[in-house]
């Protein structure tokens, strides 16, 4: 069954007959998506916080997040598996640490971008620094936080397949049975279905960044780019 066999590029009928399998997989690269960025967010949220108050935290998180993403994504692989093993774990570790630069730099422009005028009025209310934050400054702030959302979503789900390297990439371990025996059906199976999820899950996320962010529908929020967005210098 591979291509230098002469089969066919889709074989159909073993593609049936995988059905449950590729249901499988399909929903064991969603669940390692979603608590990638969840973890990401979870983390990335209270840094972004605590960099506006003082920005050394936020340029140092910063270039942590820069040198973990800078890392290829087989090579920290390899740096994790003889640390936690061939498991979910050392996906989801690799994972989360590719989306803290997006959701970091994405949050702590959502906040920066928040008006004077809003917080000053909230403080004229007596609302608490923490009602601030959570009443004003994050709903304010949703559009951009959101934008780096999807962009950390899109991107974790293909960087999943590569778990396929050690048995735990969702689609992605079609990809690598696969090229690993030269049977196109399941490379281009692995593929397709993991553009297409990408493509769902952007939609899906931006449906919910307008239902999130009304006000927010005349002017698009801008996505950071993890890699050209500047840090303002670091003070104590």
């Amino acid at each position: 069954m591979s291509i230098l066999a002469g089969e066919p590029l889709i074989l159909w009928s073993w593609v049936f007959d995988h059905v449950p399998e590729i249901w499988h997989q399909l929903v064991q690269h969603i669940v390692l998506t979603v608590v990638a960025v969840t973890i990401g967010l979870a983390i990335s949220l209270p840094i972004a916080v605590w960099g506006q108050r003082r920005r050394i935290v936020l340029a140092s998180a910063t270039v942590v997040a820069d040198l973990l993403y800078t890392i290829p994504s087989l090579g920290l692989f390899a740096l994790l598996v003889p640390i936690t093993g061939i498991t979910y774990l050392t996906v989801e570790v690799a994972l989360v640490s590719y989306t803290l630069l997006i959701l970091i730099r994405n949050v702590a422009a959502g906040l920066a971008g928040v008006p004077d005028d809003a917080k000053d009025a909230a403080r004229g209310k007596g609302l608490s620094p923490r009602q601030i934050l959570w009443s004003v400054e994050i709903p304010l702030a949703m559009p951009a936080i959101v934008a780096g959302v999807r962009v950390a979503t899109v991107s974790t789900i293909g960087l999943v397949t590569v778990g396929g390297w050690i048995g735990f990439g969702g689609l992605g371990n079609f990809i690598f049975d696969g090229l690993s025996v030269f049977f196109s059906t399941e490379i281009i199976l692995g593929a397709v279905l993991t553009v297409a999820l990408a493509l769902v899950a952007d939609v899906l996320l931006r449906w919910g960044q307008r239902r999130l962010t009304p006000w927010s529908r005349a002017r698009p929020a801008a996505i950071i780019d993890p890699k050209a967005a500047q840090i303002p210098a670091a003070v104590a």
